[in-house]
C-alpha cells in the first residue's frame, strides 16, 4: 500500500487469490485455440512489475494441469506508453525478455489491474515490435472500469466498478508483504496511479 492510502475495503486475501488464479489457470487453457491442442502454441508474457509475478503463478498452475512447459515472458512497456513524459520525470525502466519467438503464438499477456486501457495499448505496441503472435489475450486479476480507452480483458479475475479517487491495489509476496488485494483511496494521489 502507499503510505496515504485509506483502505476502504479488502477484495480478496490470499486464499481468495489462489482460488481465482486456479480458475483463471482453467479459464486460459478452455480459452486457448480448440484447433490444436491448447498448449502448444501458448506463451505467458507478464506485464511489469506485479503481472510478472502472477503471470509466473498462472503458468505454474497450467504447466501442473496440464502436464506441459509454457514459455514465460516478461514485458516492460513504459517506453510505449503515451503519457509517460507527461507523469513521470525520470521514467523506471524494467527488464523485457521474451527468449522464444512469438511468430503464430497465442500470447496471454497478464497484468494484475485493468484501467485505462493506456498500458495495455502500450504493452500491445511494445510486442509487435518484438514479432507477430497469432492473437494476444489480456488476463487481468481485477478489471476496475473507467476506460479511456476501447480495451478489455478476455480472462478477468474480478469486476470492481470504481469510483473516480478509488483505486484497487494488489499485493503479492513476491515483492510486497503478503497476498491481497485492496480497494482504497489516497487523497494525496491527485489522479491516476
Amino acid at each position: 500500500m502507499q503510505p496515504n492510502d485509506v483502505v476502504k475495503a479488502q477484495l480478496l486475501d490470499e486464499r481468495d487469490l489462489g482460488r481465482m488464479l486456479d480458475r483463471m489457470a482453467q479459464q486460459i487453457v478452455e480459452h486457448a485455440q480448440p484447433d490444436t491442442s491448447p498448449t502448444d502454441t501458448m506463451a505467458l508474457i507478464g506485464m511489469q512489475s506485479r503481472g510478472v509475478h502472477l503471470a509466473r503463478r498462472l503458468r505454474a498452475r497450467i504447466e501442473q494441469m496440464e502436464g506441459v512447459t509454457l514459455p514465460l515472458g516478461i514485458l516492460d512497456a513504459t517506453m510505449y506508453r503515451d503519457d509517460f513524459r507527461l507523469r513521470l520525470k525520470q521514467p523506471q525502466i524494467r527488464e523485457t525478455r521474451i527468449p522464444f519467438d512469438l511468430t503464430e503464438r497465442q500470447v496471454f499477456l497478464v497484468d494484475d489491474v485493468l484501467y485505462t486501457g493506456r498500458t495495455v495499448r502500450a504493452a500491445l505496441d511494445a510486442l509487435m515490435d518484438i514479432g507477430r503472435p497469432a492473437a494476444v489475450h489480456f488476463v487481468a486479476i481485477v478489471d476496475r472500469g473507467l476506460r479511456e480507452l476501447p480495451i478489455r480483458a478476455d480472462i478477468v479475475g474480478r469486476q470492481v466498478p470504481t469510483l473516480p479517487g478509488e483505486e484497487v491495489r494488489v499485493r503479492l509476496t513476491e515483492c510486497d508483504d503478503r497476498d491481497g488485494v485492496w480497494l482504497v483511496t489516497n487523497p494525496e494521489a491527485g489522479g491516476r496511479p
